[in-house]
């Protein structure tokens, strides 16, 4: 044990710990064999959903991984050892997989609920520390965990094998995941609040303005102000009979007309004002995000954008504030 007198040594201790923590993980990896491969095909095979237990800390592991396979696509739950022996065994099914994290194979609270597993048909995964023990036994799979110390001073606390435990599982997780191709829009599907989420799903329709404030080609410049106003974007669409969209008329349009006009600005029309090809024009399906980058990935960054549907008809606009306050950002 680091002579408890001096500060540097604690931060030696530290450092030497992330180290030994690090090194399980990559004998874990070297250890990784046909036996990997066979806990994958039940996991990609199960028709049901995962199961995954622990007792202590390796419950803790049990309960991530459960939330890592649910969030990658991978419909599983943390089922707590002493629960199953009461009741809880009920939520397992013949159609699922059973994955048991135990460091020393031997807990009893795992044990108790084999005989029922098997009962069922269930086949068990465990991610293990001793090869040699009943759990490793009686699994049909097992995944090699083992490490040569705890970084605990006194060798006790679960330290180094709860890292090595969890690497294992998420490397099982991810392999699984690689493996059935999920996609990052599925991915975001059950991500839906994070931004991740929100970049891959959310779209223009769920952010635009749908009151669009419009004018004629033969509008007066008067009432092309008046629409600029009332619709509080500093921008208004110039629209046909039908609702197409015919150009865009921004506060920089009508400031740069008037500078360039002679005579009296105010006998100018929209269609002397308008842009008729506005930079950036988008569509109600288009990611939000898409749009976002459109708008501000400019060489002069554009603050609204009128929106199209398929017949090219006018039906909302969006600014870039609206994409930010989103949480796109």
């Amino acid at each position: 044990m680091p002579d408890q007198s001096s500060r540097e040594t604690w931060l030696t201790f530290a450092q030497e710990a992330l180290g030994v923590e690090a090194e399980a993980i990559l004998h874990a990896a070297a250890r990784l064999d046909g036996s990997f491969l066979a806990a994958l095909d039940l996991l990609d095979g199960c028709r049901g959903k995962i199961v995954v237990s622990g007792v202590g800390k390796s419950g803790i592991v049990a309960r991530k991984l459960a939330a890592t396979l649910t969030s990658t696509g991978a419909p599983a739950v943390f089922l707590h050892p002493t629960e199953a022996m009461h009741g809880d065994l009920g939520l397992v099914a013949a159609e699922d997989v059973l994955i048991l994290i135990s460091h020393s194979g031997e807990s009893e609270e795992l044990l108790g609920i084999l005989p029922a597993i098997a009962a069922r048909g269930v086949p068990i995964i465990s991610i293990i520390g001793n090869l040699t023990s009943t759990l490793a036994e009686r699994s049909s799979v097992h995944l090699d965990a083992s490490i040569e110390r705890e970084i605990c001073p006194l060798n006790l606390a679960p330290t180094a094998s709860v890292i090595t435990a969890l690497a294992v599982g998420d490397a099982l997780a991810m392999a699984l995941h690689g493996r059935r191709g999920l996609k990052p829009e599925d991915y975001a599907l059950n991500h839906p609040g994070g931004r991740l989420g929100r970049r891959l799903t959310m779209r223009v329709a769920d952010v635009m303005m749908a009151t669009v404030p419009s004018v004629g080609l033969d509008a007066s410049l008067l009432d092309v102000l008046g629409a600029i106003s009332a619709g509080y974007v500093g921008a208004a669409c110039v629209l046909d009979e039908e609702g197409g969209l015919l150009g865009l008329i921004t506060d920089n349009d009508v400031r740069r007309s008037m500078q360039s006009t002679e005579g009296n600005p105010l006998h100018l029309t929209a269609r002397q004002v308008m842009n008729p090809a506005p930079a950036v024009v988008l569509t109600a399906n288009q990611l939000a995000w898409d749009a976002l980058n459109l708008l501000e990935n400019r060489p002069r960054a554009i603050t609204v954008a009128p929106v199209v549907d398929e017949d090219g008809r006018c039906v909302g606009m969006v600014r870039v504030h609206d994409l930010v306050r989103a949480g796109l950002a």
